[in-house]
């Protein structure tokens, strides 16, 4: 192309020259043109030579690159084929590996197949030989063994109930204690031992001659209007009287008292003055259970439910004051109703009717605890407190924690050491009596009646009795105590083995 463009060039300067130059000079100019023609062809050739030269160092260039592209693809695909003979060498290694192996593995299959067979044979063979020794089918064996396993695992089961059951009591027991000796310690009561007699002072021993009237018509006048004995003896200066009922008593009492400061003894003004006393007699009873209901915090009873509980301050059992036992009762309830969290208040009113029954129980046929229950179901009290009365005494069955709470506080209170009274010649008794029905036990060494008959220790021989043996002791005579004595309460008996290892360091 650019020898094309030179010529081109070349040819257009002649024409040029040709038509600017004179004719004179046409062949000088065509001389100068050839020369400029052959310089042209020259520069031409040269720069055709060059051009040559270019493309070809330029194709030799390309060629090289080439070549070197070619090579290193031709490395590439050399190593791409080494890599892949290695992997297929690796490959065939492999496969003769798990070729070996599947051959092992089939051999060692049959093996386990004939040790299988072998072994089903001999299962067979045992089992037909144990079922011959046995006389049982396998399924009858079967149901055997689960039957012993059954066994087993109740027996298991049981065992761990009664464990549970042993634990829990024992917290419950532990628990009980520490809410009834809570409770003991915060109520202190006083108890209050009442006899059946009252003697009356008098200013001087004429006036048993005034009392007993002419013919004795004041004295039979007192005791028919009161319903109480009076017995005028030696005893100096003092009248006693004597009756079962202590409000008759009390009555007597405080009219024979009237008449010995008013100094006129006459069946009317013995008519009159009893009358009075009867007045007041029922002003105190009233005071009395409006007292008893303000000490314990209980409101809204039946105002006749307050009566009887004032007639409880003149009844006793044992020597112990009733109104007084039923108040602790109704403190010791409503302190363990607190503790277990139920409702104090309704523990306490039943713990201060419970013995309600007592009040009138000389006029009314029928134990203590259910003339109470129809009391408080004629002045309607709930029916919670109706089953707490009539079960007290466990004639029926508690039907709610108070009635059970009650239980409970009537027991303690009637336990306190000096609550109930009882002569001294049967207290003496009934001590002796519990010593001898521990010392008829054998291996029994000495037996201690204490705590005013509540315990008793019993120390017994260590060589002819082991522990387990005064578990056994200890239920046994607590059995034959239960059949054998009368005694308000609960006894404790502690069986005592002593142990002892002695030695001396010379």
């Amino acid at each position: 192309m650019a020898v094309i463009a030179f010529l081109l060039i070349a040819f257009t300067t002649i024409v040029y020259i040709r038509k600017n130059i004179s004719n004179a000079n046409i062949a000088k100019a065509e001389e100068k043109g050839n020369n400029i023609i052959e310089e042209a062809k020259k520069e031409a050739e040269s720069a055709k030579k060059e051009a040559v030269l270019e493309a070809k160092e330029e194709v030799h260039k390309l060629r090289n690159d080439l070549e070197k592209e070619s090579r290193e693809r031709r490395n590439e695909i050399q190593r791409l084929e080494r890599r892949n003979l290695q992997r297929e060498e690796s490959l065939d290694k492999k496969s003769e590996i798990l070729e070996k192996k599947e051959e092992t593995i089939n051999k060692r299959h049959q093996e386990l197949e004939e040790i299988q067979q072998k072994v089903e044979g001999l299962y067979l063979s045992q089992k037909q030989e144990l079922e011959r020794i046995s006389n049982l089918t396998s399924d009858e064996a079967k149901e055997l063994l689960l039957d012993q396993t059954r066994k087993e695992i109740r027996h298991d089961l049981a065992m761990l109930i009664k464990e549970e059951e042993t634990k829990i009591k024992e917290e419950a027991n532990k628990k009980a204690c520490e809410i009834i000796a809570y409770a003991i310690q915060r109520c202190a009561a006083d108890h209050v031992a009442e006899t059946t007699v009252h003697v009356v002072a008098l200013p001087n021993d004429e006036m048993k001659g005034r009392i007993i009237g002419r013919e004795g018509r004041n004295i039979r006048t007192l005791e028919t209007l009161t319903g109480v004995d009076l017995i005028i003896d030696d005893t100096p200066e003092a009248v006693i009287l004597s009756a079962f009922d202590p409000i008759r008593r009390e009555v007597a009492r405080i009219a024979l008292e009237k008449l010995i400061v008013d100094g006129r003894i006459h069946p009317a003004r013995i008519e009159e003055m009893v009358e009075k006393a009867k007045k007041e007699v029922e002003n105190i009873i009233r005071e009395e259970g409006e007292q008893a209901t303000f000490e314990t915090g209980i409101h809204g009873l039946h105002s006749e439910l307050i009566k009887l509980l004032g007639r409880l301050k003149y009844r006793t059992s044992y020597g112990q004051n009733v109104l007084k036992h039923s108040m602790e009762v109704a403190h010791l309830a409503g302190l363990m109703a607190s503790e277990l969290g139920i409702d104090p208040a309704l523990a306490k009113r039943a713990g201060l009717l419970h013995d309600i029954g007592k009040a009138v129980d000389h006029e009314v046929e029928g134990p203590h605890a259910a003339i109470g229950a129809e009391i408080a179901k004629k002045y309607k009290e709930s029916s919670v407190i109706v089953n707490a009365i009539e079960a007290h005494h466990g004639d029926v069955e508690p039907q709610s924690l108070e009635a059970v709470l009650v239980q409970a506080a009537d027991a303690i209170s009637a336990a306190r050491p000096g609550a109930r009274r009882e002569t001294l010649e049967a207290y003496i008794k009934r001590l002796e009596k519990l010593e001898e029905i521990a010392n008829d036990f054998e291996g029994v060494e000495k037996s201690f009646a204490i705590q005013a008959g509540r315990e008793i220790r019993i120390m017994v021989k260590p060589d002819s009795i082991d522990d387990f043996a005064t578990v056994e002791m200890a239920r046994n005579l607590a059995k034959r105590i239960e059949n054998e004595l009368e005694y308000p309460g609960q006894i404790k008996i502690n069986v005592i083995r002593e142990t002892r290892a002695v030695e001396y360091a010379k």
